[in-house]
């Protein structure tokens, strides 16, 4: 992995975490965890800004649709973190860490509707993949709390792509 925690697991926790994963496993997961954490709130952010800042005929399908997709993702997010802290490792929480783990790049000044659309359907696309890296992993560590999380979120984003492409089509 490219970027560490940096912080250790007993540096953390008074009480070590035993849970059937070996400690450098969970830190792994953790990681990924991280990288998933910071493409997530990247969207959040690139989808709330388009939410604020959307214009044209599409306004208010596209205002809604934005709001509903970005309220999800800040749901999303609490949810990714605190299985990162349930693994015993502190969750990235600035921008800086955000805007050094993810792979979403953000955007400068504001697109129209229709690139707003497209850059929304890479960026939901983006969180499937990075999380989809770490499926053999989870399978392998038999962590069945963190492979449910990641499916859930990786159905979400397929679906929410597919209704934005859908909206491009025609």
């Amino acid at each position: 992995m490219t970027a560490t925690l940096g912080m250790s697991a007993q540096s953390q926790n008074p009480i070590s975490v035993n849970i059937g994963i070996d400690d450098s496993t969970r830190e792994e997961i953790a990681q990924g965890l991280s990288r998933v954490l910071a493409d997530s709130y990247t969207l959040y952010l690139k989808t709330h800004n388009f939410h604020w800042n959307v214009t044209g005929p599409l306004f208010s399908t596209l205002h809604l649709m934005f709001e509903e997709q970005y309220q999800e993702l800040a749901l999303a997010v609490d949810e990714i973190a605190e299985r990162i802290r349930a693994l015993g490792f502190p969750a990235p929480a600035t921008y800086g860490k955000f805007s050094n783990l993810t792979s979403i790049e953000e955007n400068e000044g504001i697109p129209e509707a229709e690139e707003m659309i497209r850059l929304l359907v890479q960026g939901q696309e983006t969180v499937v993949r990075t999380s989809r890296e770490m499926l053999a992993l989870l399978e392998k560590a038999n962590d069945q709390p963190t492979l449910d999380l990641l499916t859930k979120r990786m159905q979400i984003h397929e679906k929410n792509a597919w209704m934005l492409r859908s909206m491009l089509a025609g």
